[in-house]
C-alpha cells in the first residue's frame, strides 16, 4: 500500500476507529437490548469485514442489504466500507420486480437480509440471475436456512483487528437506488469523499455534538437517517439509539427513557408524532434540536412544533440522495423569520437557480435549484447520459424548483414533475397545499394535476381531516375559492383515510395522480 495515500487516507472506517481510540468505553449505539461502546462496536465491524473478504467478495463488489433497522445494519454499513465493497441499501417496501431489477442492475455478489424479508430477496435473487457469494440473515433472531448463514455467527471468531485493505478517499461505497417517478431507478454512487464532506457540513450546520444523544428511527437504508445523522455521529463520537422502525409511541418512549437530545423526521412523521396521544404525556424536554426534511414541511405544522416544544431548535436539512443528501439549511432563528423556507447553502456548498438554458434568474423569480459541491455523487451507476445530463454546465441539476431571495434564502417552489400547468397557468403544489393546512379540520394534504378536457390539469386536492372530524369536499373547495386566485383554487378535492408515502416519509404524488386520474370524468 502506499504508504504517503494511507497515512493521508480519510474513508467512513476510518472514523468509526477513531471515534474508538476517543472514547473506547463509551455508548455508541443500542439496540433493543443490546448496546455497544465504541471498542465493541469497532471490534464487531472488524470481524465482519474479515468475514465478508473471508468469502471471496473483492475491493469493489456491490453488497445488497435489505432490513429494517438493526444495530448489524448499522455493522455491515462500517464493515463493508472497512472491506472496500459497495454497500447498496434497499428499499424493504419494494416488490420482488423492483428489488430485482436493482440486484441484477448492481450486479450484487453479496446480500444481507433480515428473516422477514428473505422471501422476496430469494425471489428476486432467482429472477435478477445474481451469482452470490455471500448470503447472510441479519437484524433479527434467525437460524441458517439454505444457503443463509446467520451475520453473528458468520463473523465469530474472526479477528478483532482491522484488515489492511487499499482504499481511496474517491473509492465509491454506496450506491443508492433513487425513489422517483421513472419507471426505473438510479443507481446515486457516493464516494469516501463526498460521505465525509457531507457530514462535516451536517454537524456544523445542524450544531451536533459529541454530547447529543440521537435517535435513528427512521429507515437507514435512506440517505437522510444514514448521511445526515447515523454517520455524522458516529465521526463526534456521539451517543446513538436505533429503533426498528418510526412508530410514534416508540419514539416518544425512547425520547423520554434516554434523556435524548436529538430527533430527525420528514414532516409525515413530525404530524404522526403530534397527533399521538402519548406527545402531551411524556417527558420531551430533553430534545434540544429537531429535524426536518426530506419534504416540504406545512408552515402551521411547524407553528407547532415550536409552540409544543419549546425548548428544542428547528433545523430544516433541504437536499437529494444526489448530494449525499445535505444541501441547504434553515437555522432555528430563521424558522419563524422565513417561514416556508429552505435556508441557505450548507458549509461545502454553492447554490444558484437558474433558467431552463442555465443562466441565473433574478432574485425572486421561479427556476431550477442547482449546486456545486463536494458532497455531489460520481454519478449515476451505468448510466452515462443521465449522469451528463444531471451535471450539465458544471452544476448538479437537482429537478426542485425554487426562488432565491435577496438574502440569498432558498424557497422550493415544487418539483418540476409536480408543477401543475392548469389553464395555461402554472400552478405550485405547495401554495394550494399550505393553504388547506389552515383549515383547522385538516390533518395532510397532497395537491396534484389531474387531466380535464378544458383545463389540461386541473388543480386536485386530496386530504386527510383529523380525527373525530367531519369534512366534506365542497368545504374545502369552498375554503380554498375564498382565499385564492381562481386558477389556483382546486377544482376538485377527494376526502382520503391516508395519503401514500415511501418509508421515509415521503407522500407518493405519482400514486395519488394514478389514483385519481379520472376523477374530472365523475
Amino acid at each position: 500500500m502506499n504508504e504517503l495515500i494511507r497515512a493521508r487516507r480519510n474513508t467512513l472506517g476510518d472514523i468509526l476507529r477513531r471515534s474508538r481510540a476517543r472514547y473506547p468505553d463509551k455508548m455508541a449505539l443500542s439496540f433493543e437490548d443490546e448496546v455497544v461502546t465504541y471498542e465493541q462496536l469497532d471490534q464487531l465491524v472488524n470481524q465482519a469485514a474479515r468475514a465478508v473478504i473471508a468469502k471471496g467478495l473483492q475491493k469493489g463488489d456491490r453488497v445488497a442489504v435489505l432490513s429494517r433497522n438493526s444495530l448489524d445494519f448499522a455493522i455491515v454499513n462500517f464493515a463493508l466500507a472497512k472491506a472496500g465493497m459497495i454497500m447498496v441499501p434497499i428499499n424493504y417496501m419494494l416488490n420482488v420486480d423492483d428489488v430485482a431489477y436493482i440486484l441484477g442492475h448492481a450486479e450484487v455478489r453479496g446480500c444481507f437480509v433480515s428473516p422477514e424479508f428473505l422471501s422476496v430477496v430469494e425471489q428476486a435473487v432467482y429472477q435478477s440471475g445474481c451469482s452470490l457469494l455471500l448470503q447472510s440473515l441479519i437484524s433479527r433472531p434467525a437460524v441458517p436456512t439454505g444457503e443463509w448463514s446467520v451475520f453473528r455467527e458468520l463473523i465469530q471468531g474472526e479477528e478483532t483487528s482491522e484488515p489492511e485493505v487499499e482504499l481511496l478517499d474517491d473509492d465509491v461505497v454506496h450506491i443508492l437506488y433513487t425513489s422517483g417517478t421513472e419507471s426505473k431507478p438510479k443507481g446515486v454512487m457516493l464516494t469516501h469523499k463526498n460521505l465525509l464532506s457531507e457530514y462535516v457540513s451536517t454537524i456544523i450546520e445542524g450544531s451536533m455534538t459529541v454530547d447529543d444523544i440521537a435517535v435513528h428511527a427512521l429507515p437507514l437504508f435512506h440517505s437522510a437517517q444514514l448521511h445526515c445523522f447515523l454517520g455524522p455521529y458516529v465521526y463526534l463520537g456521539a451517543s446513538g439509539v436505533i429503533l426498528e422502525q418510526a412508530t410514534p409511541a416508540t419514539m416518544l418512549e425512547t425520547i423520554e427513557t434516554y434523556r435524548a437530545t436529538q430527533l430527525f423526521c420528514p414532516p409525515t412523521v413530525w404530524i404522526a408524532l403530534l397527533r399521538s396521544p402519548e406527545f402531551a404525556s411524556r417527558d420531551l424536554s430533553s430534545l434540544k434540536k429537531c429535524y426536518y426534511g426530506a419534504a416540504i414541511m406545512p408552515v402551521e405544522v411547524l407553528k407547532e412544533l415550536n409552540q409544543r416544544l419549546p425548548n428544542a431548535e428547528l433545523y430544516n436539512f433541504y437536499g437529494q440522495t444526489e448530494v449525499a443528501p445535505l444541501a441547504t439549511v434553515l437555522k432555528p432563528a430563521d424558522q419563524l423569520r422565513k417561514l416556508g423556507s429552505a435556508g441557505k447553502p450548507s458549509l461545502n456548498v454553492e447554490t444558484k437557480i437558474v433558467d431552463d438554458h442555465g443562466n441565473e434568474v433574478p432574485r425572486g423569480a421561479i427556476g431550477e435549484i442547482v449546486h456545486r459541491t463536494s458532497h455531489a455523487m460520481l454519478g449515476y451507476f451505468r448510466d452515462v447520459d443521465k449522469t451528463a445530463a444531471a451535471f450539465a454546465n458544471g452544476w448538479f441539476h437537482s429537478g426542485d424548483l425554487g426562488t432565491m431571495d435577496e438574502e440569498g434564502y432558498i424557497t422550493v417552489v415544487d418539483r418540476k414533475k409536480d408543477m401543475i400547468k392548469s389553464g395555461g397557468e402554472n400552478v405550485a403544489s405547495r401554495e394550494v397545499e399550505e393553504l388547506i393546512y389552515l383549515h383547522p379540520k385538516v390533518s395532510e394534504v397532497a395537491v396534484i394535476g389531474v387531466p380535464h378536457p378544458y383545463w389540461i390539469e386541473a388543480v386536485t386536492a386530496v386530504v386527510v381531516p383529523k380525527a373525530g372530524e367531519a369534512l366534506t369536499a365542497e368545504e374545502i373547495l369552498a375554503f380554498c375559492k375564498e382565499r385564492l386566485s381562481a386558477f389556483k383554487a382546486p377544482k376538485f378535492a377527494v376526502i382520503a383515510a391516508n395519503l401514500p408515502r415511501n418509508p421515509s416519509g415521503k407522500i407518493l404524488k405519482r400514486e395519488l395522480r394514478e389514483l385519481y386520474q379520472s376523477v374530472a370524468n365523475v
